[in-house]
């Protein structure tokens, strides 16, 4: 929960500012929280509130999504997004946005098991995402970071999502020059799993993630939920990310890490 809310406000001040680089400054007077961090969180509560049961996760999902958007109206959000929030009969557009993939953390982290993992991350996703390609990236994330959060390798995540989801035949220093801006599921959780895969540790996932350019807060707050489960998050950088957040994001991620025994 909080690598995903690290990799937000970092990669913010870069994603329409991209860099090519991994020295850079992690903090400034210009970072922010974005929707990432805002949905996220709301994903949390919704799974507090409804104690992990999956008939109500959905209809929790959409309730604290739009309440979360309203409070937070101005994070970023796109454009079909932002008419689903104050919708008052909100419905699934077959996206295939990458915000799909940057919410799911909870999932993995409130789950007992892979197969609740992964059912939970289906139900908060379809009700926006439900495009197949949506639901895919979803997934890869949420097992990603189950795998890593229970003990898995590196070697036997790369594996599974090279078996499951995405094809993986690259790495950071190939596509880095050219790397485009992308919103789209396919085109940026493969990249961002791969920031997690060449890492040595939560840092060092965060600055491969930005390095790449496009989409960066986003792309850094799929690898921080991942890196979040494997390397455990420096203490120092919690603490830089709470002087962005207000006390009730803070509030609400503390209750959830709380409630899923979250060690810090």
């Amino acid at each position: 929960m909080i690598g995903t809310v690290i990799g937000d406000i970092v990669g913010s001040i870069y994603e329409f500012g991209n860099i090519k680089t991994k020295d850079f400054e992690l903090f400034s007077n210009r970072s922010r929280f974005t929707d990432d961090t805002v949905m996220s969180i709301a994903i949390a509560k919704a799974i507090v509130t409804c104690g992990k049961n999956i008939e109500k996760l959905s209809e929790q999902a959409v309730e604290c999504m739009q309440s979360f958007g309203n409070r937070y109206p101005n994070a970023g959000y796109g454009g079909r997004f932002r008419m689903w929030i104050y919708s008052a009969c909100p419905k699934p557009y077959n996206s295939f946005g990458n915000g799909a993939a940057m919410r799911v953390g909870p999932c993995a982290y409130a789950a007992d098991s892979l197969e609740e993992a992964l059912k939970m991350s289906d139900a908060v996703t379809a009700v926006t995402h439900n495009h197949p390609e949506g639901i895919k990236g979803a997934r890869a994330v949420t097992e990603a970071a189950f795998m890593a959060l229970h003990g898995s390798d590196r070697k036997e995540i790369s594996d599974m999502i090279e078996n499951r989801y995405y094809n993986m035949d690259f790495c950071l220093d190939d596509i880095r020059d050219t790397y485009e801006f992308d919103v789209s599921c396919q085109g940026s959780v493969p990249q961002a799993i791969e920031a997690f895969l060449e890492a040595d540790s939560f840092e060092d996932t965060i600055r491969n993630a930005v390095s790449l350019g496009g989409d960066s807060d986003t792309i850094a707050a799929i690898a921080g939920t991942i890196a979040e489960a494997y390397f455990g998050v420096p203490e120092s950088l919690r603490a830089g990310a709470y002087d962005f957040l207000d006390e009730n994001l803070i509030e609400t991620l503390e209750k959830f890490e709380r409630e899923y025994c979250i060690t810090r």
